[in-house]
């Protein structure tokens, strides 16, 4: 059996999946990744745990499989996007822990960006919004807080990179420091139309232009394996995650759009061949690059999804294991009016409030675990309810359906609710690992184990649709409340300060 290996390293785990030429999953082998949080907003990943935990991860899921070198025809990496490493480039050893695209640590960075009347310029030049989320000021502060760094990556012996850089770093033991152009997009250092490394925006944060990697199509071979899988392996795809899932959903022209229920929530449109500027801030990003074409898409991204249900295990102790959240949720008919906005880290999309914090309002005598639990879930669906509607305002375009996958995606009362209050049908594919489906797509097309996209577009089978079941007026009453909650949540924070 001839297969493809994605490797799909996330923000709380590292996985590895083989696929046959279907795109049926052969093996898949999970190891979690331990998150640390120095202070009250930070969050940060020990980049040689990312490292260990994927490879662990990839030999278990060969040797489950029974797969050897001859059967593995490439590999492909989707990543955890925005999170930063900057390493030394004669030893390989990162110089600071790698910031995690959650970390808030740059907000007061971002302000004095938006004092100084830079965030227009930077939004018109990059896509993106000027806050902590993207890489490019995660970048600066650990070439300002690190002793020594600054010289040391104007000497040109450190190397930056996203999670994707870090990986083909180490697979390659050091031979390939290069990303693809969609993970480039998210720097905000990136000019989306020139499709390169933009010279003001790297005078602005003060980053060598020597500590950047190459960038590269997302299909395409960038090196050989020379450590961690077998040797010789070609590594062929890179994307960051909520591309490789749009890729994976198989949304290849434009309006096609898909959400992703992962520790966040990323709703992604298909834009066709050209960047739309967006009136109600969100995201223009680059989709992939393939075959010389580059594609680009509309993003919404909700900075809390999933992450709530391990909070509400953790923190809480309400549940034993995530995937407990479902029964205790759907044992109360209603959230008993809670409503809960999980702004840990700030809010994302459409707001763009770093301040915010999460709330929890409307509780009562009468409220329970399992309301708190069920408002716990509501709560993505009202997210990406509100992302759904600024991209319709955008782009134009009136989805028929809403494609779906990540981790919350097996839960039915999420996506009966998202349905309800979206009032189209949401939809479940068969094989809901569209993130590393997309990268093993992409590395397969790469080596020619597919021939072309139009050969993969018959894979894609729904799973399960779900019909709404309520009446505009009862979902517009419910959003509505949603958002008195999210603007009691807004500006907690004063700039400046910690919490």
């Amino acid at each position: 059996m001839r297969c493809v290996l994605a490797l799909d390293q996330g923000t709380t785990s590292s996985r590895a999946i083989l696929f046959d030429h279907d795109g049926a999953i052969v093996s898949l082998a999970r190891r979690e990744l331990p998150q640390i949080y120095p202070r009250p907003g930070w969050v940060e990943h020990d980049p040689e745990q990312i490292w260990s935990t994927q490879v662990e991860a990839a030999q278990e899921a060969l040797q489950s499989a029974g797969i050897g070198p001859r059967d593995l025809v490439a590999v492909g990496i989707t990543n955890q996007r925005e999170t930063t490493i900057v390493w030394d480039r004669e030893t390989g050893r990162p110089i600071h822990n790698a910031i995690v695209w959650q970390d808030r640590r740059t907000a007061d960075l971002c302000e004095r960006l938006k004092a100084d009347g830079l965030e227009e310029r930077i939004r018109r030049r990059t896509g993106l919004m000027v806050d902590p989320y993207f890489s490019a000021t995660k970048l600066a502060w650990i070439l300002d807080h690190v002793e020594g760094a600054r010289e040391e990556a104007e000497a040109g012996r450190l190397a930056f990179g996203t999670v994707d850089a870090w990986l083909v770093w180490k697979l390659t033991a050091g031979a390939a420091h290069v990303t693809d152009v969609g993970n480039a997009s998210r720097t905000m250092l990136f000019d989306l139309e020139r499709l390169g490394w933009d010279e003001e925006l790297l005078r602005l944060f003060r980053v060598p232009r020597g500590v950047l990697p190459e960038v590269r199509g997302s299909s395409e071979v960038y090196g050989a394996a020379r450590a961690g899988i077998p040797e010789g392996i070609p590594i062929a795809a890179i994307a960051g995650d909520q591309q490789a899932a749009l890729f994976g959903q198989l949304c290849l022209t434009p309006g096609l759009a898909k959400n992703t229920y992962g520790t966040g929530c990323f709703l992604l449109q298909n834009t066709g061949r050209a960047p739309v500027a967006s009136r109600h801030r969100l995201l223009s990003t680059v989709a992939w690059a393939l075959d010389g074409r580059t594609d680009y898409a509309l993003e919404g991204s909700v900075f809390i999804g999933g992450a709530v249900v391990q909070w509400i295990r953790d923190g809480l102790g309400l549940i034993r294991e995530s995937s407990e959240i479902e029964a205790l949720a759907e044992s109360v008919p209603d959230s008993g009016g809670v409503y809960f906005v999980p702004a840990f880290a700030g809010l994302g999309a459409p707001h763009w409030d770093p301040y915010a914090r999460g709330a929890i309002v409307g509780i009562t005598r009468g409220t329970t675990g399992a309301h708190i639990a069920r408002a716990a879930v509501e709560a993505m669906a009202y997210q990406v309810s509100d992302l759904l509607e600024a991209i319709g305002m955008d782009s134009g375009i009136a989805l028929p359906e809403l494609r779906v996958d990540g981790g919350a995606a097996s839960n039915d009362g999420l996506l009966q609710f998202q349905a309800d209050l979206l009032g189209v049908p949401v939809v479940r594919p068969e094989v809901i690992e569209t993130t590393a489906l997309g990268a093993a797509y992409l590395a397969g097309l790469a080596v020619g184990f597919w021939s072309s996209p139009a050969e993969i577009a018959g894979h894609w089978r729904a799973a399960r649709r779900f019909e709404p079941a309520i009446g505009r007026p009862e979902a517009q009453r419910r959003t509505a409340r949603w958002r008195e909650a999210v603007e009691r949540s807004k500006r907690w924070v004063v700039p400046g300060e910690s919490g």
